[in-house]
C-alpha cells in the first residue's frame, strides 16, 4: 500500500464519522481513584477487597463482561460502560446522547448501582485530577498487556511525568461530533485554541505525590511532558489547511507501541503507523491507531475534548454543558472564532505556560481567563435553553475566580478526609 491509499483509508475513517447537525451528540468518559476512607491509599486491582473483586460483583447486575487471562477489566451494560485504566482508576464511559438531561439520568443511574459495592467496603470513588494521597510507586498496573508495553515504552522514550500521567491521573472526557469536513476544522482549532481556558476552568488537582501542588494545571504540566509526539497541542491545529489529512498524516508518522497480531498484543515501540499499515490497514487498526495518540483533542468518529480534571457533581455537568453550548451552536461557533482566529502554536503554547503559573488570573488579550470563562458561560447559557441551568455552580465559582481545584483546596486544608468525601462520586449520590 503506497503513502496515498494509507492517507486516505485514515482520512475515509474520520471521514464517517460525520453526521447530519440534527443527530449531533455528546457523550463523556469520567475516570475515578478508588480509595480508601480513611487512610485515603489506593485500593489495589489485586486482592480482597481490590478492583477485581468489585468488578465481579457488578458484573453479577446484569453486566457482560469483558476479560483478558481471566482477569475482569471490563463491563457493559445499556448506556454505559465501566473500564479499568492503567493504575486501577475506575472508569464511568456514558454513551453519548443528544440530551445532557438524558446524560444526567443514565449517570445517576449508574452511579445508585455502582457506589453501594465500593460503600460496602469503606471505599471512595474519589474525583479529583490527580491521586489524594498515595505516591505512583506505590501503585500497581493493572494485569492489561497494553499497560505493560506503555509503560516501558514511556520509561525508555517518555518525557518526565510520562509514569505520572498513566498512575497518578484522571479526567473528565467529553465526546462531541462534526458535520464535514470544514465543521470538524473549525472545531478542532478552537478546541486546541481554548485549550488553557479548559485546564485552568477545570483544574481540580491540589495533591501531587503526597504533597501541595503549588503551581497550578497539573494535568497540563503532566501531559506536556508525557511525550512530545503524542501529547499536548498539535502545532497543526493552526494552521489555515487543517485537515482530515493533516490529522492523517501525523497518525502516519506516530510510533505505534503495540497492536494486536494473531489474537496477541505484541510490543513494537518506536516502529511508525505507516510501517504497520503495509500489513495492516484494517478499520479495527487505524482505530487503535488513532486511540495511541493522547493530544488535548483527539480524532477519532468523534472529537474528544481531553483537558478537563475529573471533576465531581455539579462541576462535571456543568462542564459538558459549557462545551455543548459553545460547540452545538452556530452562533456562538462564529462569536469564537472572531475572538481566536488570530490564536497560534506559538501563543497557545505560551498561555498554557502563564496558566500554569497564575491559573484563571493569567492573563489572555488583558483579559483575565475566569472572565473570559464567565463571557464563554453567558454565550453558552443562551443556547441550551433549560439545560443552561447545569452552567450556574460553575458560574458561581467563577465569579469568585475560582477553580474547583480552590473549593478542593480549601476543604482540603480543615480535613483531607472530608474533602475527598465532598469530592467524590458517592457524595454527588447524596447530594442530589
Amino acid at each position: 500500500m503506497d503513502f496515498r491509499e494509507k492517507i486516505e483509508k485514515i482520512v475515509n475513517f474520520i471521514k464517517s464519522g460525520e453526521k447530519e447537525t440534527k443527530d449531533f451528540s455528546i457523550g463523556f468518559e469520567s475516570e475515578h481513584f478508588v480509595v480508601d476512607k480513611d487512610s485515603l491509599t489506593t485500593i489495589s486491582y489485586y486482592g480482597k477487597d481490590g478492583i477485581c473483586e468489585s468488578m465481579a460483583e457488578i458484573g453479577r447486575l446484569g453486566y457482560d463482561i469483558k476479560e483478558e487471562e481471566g482477569n475482569i477489566l471490563g463491563l457493559s451494560k445499556e448506556n454505559f460502560d465501566i473500564s479499568i485504566e492503567p493504575a486501577s482508576q475506575f472508569e464511568l464511559a456514558i454513551r453519548s446522547k443528544k440530551s445532557i438531561n438524558d446524560l444526567y439520568r443514565d449517570y445517576t443511574r449508574a452511579m445508585a448501582e455502582l457506589i453501594p459495592i465500593f460503600e460496602n467496603k469503606g471505599q471512595i470513588l474519589a474525583s479529583v485530577g490527580y491521586h489524594p494521597k498515595s505516591k505512583i510507586s506505590a501503585i500497581k498496573i493493572i494485569p492489561k498487556k497494553r499497560y505493560d508495553f506503555m509503560y516501558e515504552y514511556f520509561r525508555i522514550n517518555g518525557g518526565a511525568y510520562a509514569h505520572n500521567m498513566m498512575k497518578g491521573t484522571a479526567s473528565l472526557q467529553v465526546t462531541i461530533d462534526y458535520a464535514n469536513e470544514e465543521d470538524f476544522k473549525r472545531k478542532y482549532f478552537l478546541a486546541s485554541a481554548l485549550s488553557p481556558f479548559l485546564y485552568s476552568i477545570f483544574d481540580n488537582a491540589y495533591i501531587f505525590e503526597g504533597e501541595v501542588y503549588d503551581k497550578r494545571n497539573l494535568r497540563q504540566m503532566i501531559w506536556d511532558n508525557c511525550d512530545r509526539q503524542r501529547t499536548g497541542v498539535y502545532p497543526f491545529a493552526f494552521d489555515h489547511d487543517l485537515s482530515y489529512e493533516k490529522y492523517a498524516r501525523k497518525i502516519l508518522d506516530t510510533d505505534i507501541i503495540f497492536i494486536k497480531e494473531d489474537g496477541e498484543e505484541s510490543y513494537k515501540g518506536r516502529v511508525k503507523f505507516s510501517e504497520i499499515m503495509d500489513e495492516d490497514f484494517s478499520d479495527e487498526m487505524i482505530f487503535h491507531a488513532l486511540s495511541i495518540v493522547f493530544p488535548d483533542v483527539r480524532a477519532k468518529k468523534y472529537l474528544e475534548i481531553r483537558m478537563p480534571d475529573e471533576l465531581p457533581y455539579p462541576y462535571n455537568f456543568a462542564c459538558l454543558a459549557l462545551i455543548k453550548g459553545l460547540f452545538y451552536d452556530e452562533d456562538n461557533l462564529n462569536k469564537l472564532y472572531e475572538i481566536f482566529e488570530d490564536m497560534d502554536y506559538p501563543q497557545v503554547t505560551n498561555l498554557k505556560s502563564r496558566c500554569e503559573r497564575y491559573g484563571l488570573h493569567a492573563k489572555y488579550k488583558d483579559k483575565e481567563i475566569y472572565k473570559w470563562a464567565l463571557d464563554f458561560i453567558d454565550l453558552a447559557k443562551k443556547a441550551l435553553d433549560d439545560e443552561g441551568d447545569f452552567l450556574d455552580p460553575l458560574r458561581e465559582i467563577l465569579e469568585e475566580g475560582k477553580s474547583p481545584r480552590d473549593i478542593y483546596e480549601k476543604l482540603y486544608k480543615k480535613d483531607p478526609r472530608e474533602a475527598i468525601r465532598v469530592f467524590s462520586a458517592n457524595n454527588s449520590q447524596r447530594s442530589k
